[in-house]
């Protein structure tokens, strides 16, 4: 498993779990995180979600670039709506899911946190959308980061591909808790408890309201993003950034 359950009383903590690799996100964590949510949905003694990841060093540091150096074109689209499918089991939740970053949060694993509804951190952390640098398109990324900044400071981080630490993040608004990096997980934790006691069909409502508000922007830029990374992969210049990026890391 690449993904860690836990229950605390009624909170549900799913812990990415690849530490050797930055808990990035490969189709074996795809498969598994989307299990896991589905269950803690279903589970009528779980109120709230947590999510966080493994080790110190990273909440998510993104894509796997060890499973996409390799793709061919006819790997993208399938690639794509799996990635697909685990940012919408995020967004499907009835239950509050609160996102615990314990260190970065980049590319896919930014964007998982930007589905979920309330993100903690602390100033030492990275977070960002550095997929430009890879070579590849920022779509959903951008996307998603549009409902929370203004365009300016949306089209600096897609364009530049560079990250910003935490104190950053929450003057921008893309963090709602920056608290010491010790308290990450508690106050995350503390978060999900408040939550988890509001009454639930009030909150599963809410919820599908504002799903339903950017749902159709979500889909949109889904379906933007495969025939925009299939430009991007014909070019050769994703194969050639991630290759010259796994080699400094050899």
């Amino acid at each position: 498993m690449t993904v860690q359950i836990t229950h605390h009383d009624t909170i549900c903590l799913i812990t990415l779990d690849r530490p050797d690799r930055m808990n990035a996100v490969n189709a074996a964590l795809r498969r598994d995180l989307i299990a896991a949510l589905s269950d803690a949905n279903s589970d009528p003694g779980i109120g709230a979600i947590v999510l966080t990841g493994a080790g110190d060093r990273a909440f998510s540091a993104g894509q796997d670039l060890q499973e996409t150096r390799a793709m061919a074109q006819a790997d993208i689209p399938g690639w794509l709506d799996h990635q697909r499918a685990m940012y919408q089991a995020v967004r499907d939740l009835d239950k509050a899911c609160v996102v615990a970053i314990n260190g970065v949060a980049a590319g896919a694993g930014f964007q998982i946190a930007l589905c979920a509804d309330l993100r903690v951190t602390h100033g030492a952390a990275r977070l960002g959308q550095p997929e430009i640098r890879a070579g590849l398109a920022s779509i959903v990324g951008t996307y998603l980061m549009s409902l929370h900044l203004p365009l300016a400071a949306n089209t600096q981080l897609s364009l530049t591909g560079e990250l910003i630490d935490g104190h950053s993040a929450h003057r921008l608004g893309l963090i709602n808790h920056l608290v010491d990096r010790d308290q990450v997980l508690g106050t995350a934790m503390d978060q999900a408890r408040k939550l988890a006691a509001l009454p639930p069909t009030a909150m599963r409502v809410s919820k599908a309201r504002l799903r339903d508000m950017t749902q159709p922007g979500f889909d949109a830029a889904c379906d933007a993003a495969v025939a925009l990374q299939l430009a991007c992969y014909a070019s050769g210049e994703p194969q050639a950034a991630q290759e010259a990026f796994l080699a400094r890391a050899r």
